[in-house]
């Protein structure tokens, strides 16, 4: 089947982002006292890989160009190919049949593979671009739908596949997550918006400031759900009832993608620009910078089993890890607490557009 626009698209913005890109080896990099090392893993060449998430056999697993891959803590790779000729899949979760679940933008599926690497798929309807997938608290799989669907999916292994229209038109819902309280979150991307969804289908939309667009991941964690911002250099909070706080980075570093909650409590985040971040939750905020990480971009990012916090480098064909280990060296930068402003943000945010020169690059393989 040959290549929608959309994909040749994609796969001319990463051919032209990668350019000359080098081979990347294993090594160690020097880190604060305070986490230990970060160490990064090589991976197949033009993997590409975006989600990542802890399997359960004890390895971490991520999505990419036309395959899945398995890593294990000691940095062993296994490719798993995922069959069609538009098969980029872009995020990952462990189900709840012990198998890991996919998404595949492209193809409008959600792909599903065993640990022993058997893979099979489900056909969503066209146009529906599944981006974002969770496991929900009722051991269903919830998804995004970015595309011209507009909609949030539940998928139950075994069962059908329901959907829940969004209110706001071409919301291009991204990222979603689980909260305490058994509802799913989820980033509207080109909304400006950060959703709600209880079990039987109700949609609430918080939106955003003016001037804190573009909410990226989504994950749960200390005080309500966090999310990051690809426009924006903040990392956002939102309470169970709808009240947001932002947490401003100690740099501008637009481009804040992935986010999980750590091993230590705190929350990671992984940067485009070229660091992974830890926030605690009185917003104190560490960044520790990948090397060449400009080039490779960290792009999203996941506990492992072993207290390392995981991350993908989207254009660096590499795994990377952080060892989270609290408590030690000098102290964080402090980053006090802002309430969401009444009016417009100031000049701090990078204004984009979702399809186009300077878009988001998660937004790369839904622009048509």
């Amino acid at each position: 089947m040959p290549r929608t626009p959309a994909v040749r698209r994609f796969h001319r913005l990463l051919t032209a982002s990668l350019g000359g890109l080098l081979a990347v080896t294993a090594a160690a990099a020097p880190a604060r006292a305070d986490v230990g090392d970060l160490t990064e893993y090589p991976i197949t060449a033009d993997s590409f890989p975006a989600g990542i998430t802890a399997g359960p056999d004890r390895a971490l697993w991520y999505a990419g160009d036309g395959r899945i891959g398995r890593i294990t803590t000691d940095g062993t790779v296994t490719d798993y190919p995922v069959p069609g000729d538009q098969s980029y899949s872009f995020d990952i979760t462990q189900g709840p049949d012990g198998a890991l679940w996919f998404t595949e933008p492209s193809a409008d599926e959600i792909g599903r593979i065993t640990t022993a690497g058997q893979v099979s798929e489900v056909a969503l309807p066209a146009g529906s671009a599944p981006t974002g997938i969770a496991l929900g608290t009722d051991r269903a799989l919830w998804f995004t739908e970015a595309g011209t669907t507009n909609r949030i999916g539940r998928l139950r292994p075994g069962g059908g596949v329901t959907e829940y229209a969004i209110p706001t038109p071409d919301s291009f819902p991204y990222h979603i997550a689980a909260a305490p309280d058994g509802s799913m979150w989820f980033t509207e991307l080109s909304a400006g918006r950060i959703g709600r969804i209880d079990r039987s289908g109700n949609v609430t939309e918080f939106p955003l400031p003016t001037g804190y667009e573009f909410p990226s991941d989504i994950a749960a964690g200390p005080g309500g759900m966090w999310f990051t911002q690809l426009g924006g250099s903040d990392i956002g909070r939102i309470s169970l009832s709808g009240e947001l706080t932002f947490f401003p980075l100690p740099t501008f570093s637009p481009g804040a993608d992935g986010i999980t909650r750590g091993p230590d409590g705190n929350m990671w985040f992984a940067e485009q620009a070229g660091a992974i971040g830890r926030i605690t939750p009185a917003g104190k905020v560490t960044e520790f910078p990948v090397p060449n990480g400009a080039d490779t971009v960290p792009y999203n990012i996941a506990t492992g089993p072993d207290r390392g916090v995981w991350f993908t480098e989207l254009f660096g064909n590499a795994i990377g890890r952080v060892q989270a280990l609290p408590g030690r060296g000098p102290g964080p930068q402090a980053a006090a607490p802002q309430p969401a402003p009444a009016g417009p943000r100031p000049e701090r945010t990078r204004r984009l557009t979702l399809c186009g020169p300077g878009s988001p690059v998660g937004a790369a393989p839904f622009c048509r």
